[in-house]
């Protein structure tokens, strides 16, 4: 891993991706009362280049993040033809951007992996018949009808600001 302090001309140390990186495998949010308390944010790119960028219900799991859609979304059309993306989250005393390329999950343990994981969080998440994707009781209007597709990013590089002492921004190559 490449580290980069881009807080260097302030005096800021480089973050450390560790404790980073626990924080989020922690499922930590910054204080309830903060506003975007729990929103994570899913970039792509459009057919003409420019930027999609909405709320997703993303998990990080494994040292990433996962997603997922209907295949008839914008998001899901975007990631099809160009897997390029990022994902942004507020965690505890922390901004954080994961940029990388999304990758279609069609294996069925780590369907029923990722599945129960979104279960274990409060969505009943589970593999559907075909195997190629999930499903559950309930979801965004705007996904389409089950089965969704399910994406984990590749991370390529990670951007991190801190809100708390020392201060900090860092970026992370993979």
């Amino acid at each position: 891993m490449k580290i980069i302090n881009l807080g260097t001309a302030e005096g800021l140390p480089p973050v450390d991706w560790t404790a980073i990186v626990d924080k989020l495998s922690a499922g930590s949010a910054p204080p309830p009362d903060a506003l975007n308390a729990r929103t994570t944010w899913l970039s792509t790119l459009n057919e003409d280049g420019s930027p999609h960028v909405t709320a997703v219900g993303a998990i990080w799991l494994d040292g990433t993040f996962w997603f997922q859609t209907g295949g008839a979304t914008r998001k899901g059309r975007n990631v099809a033809r160009d897997p390029r993306c990022s994902v942004a989250v507020s965690i505890r005393d922390a901004d954080v951007v994961i940029e990388g390329d999304a990758v279609r999950v069609v294996e069925a343990a780590a369907l029923a992996r990722i599945a129960k994981a979104w279960a274990d969080n409060g969505w009943p998440a589970e593999p559907d018949d075909s195997g190629s994707g999930i499903t559950a009781p309930f979801n965004a209007p705007s996904q389409g009808p089950p089965p969704w597709n399910v994406y984990r990013i590749e991370p390529r590089s990670a951007t991190v600001v801190l809100s708390a002492e020392p201060g900090g921004l860092t970026r992370f190559r993979f």
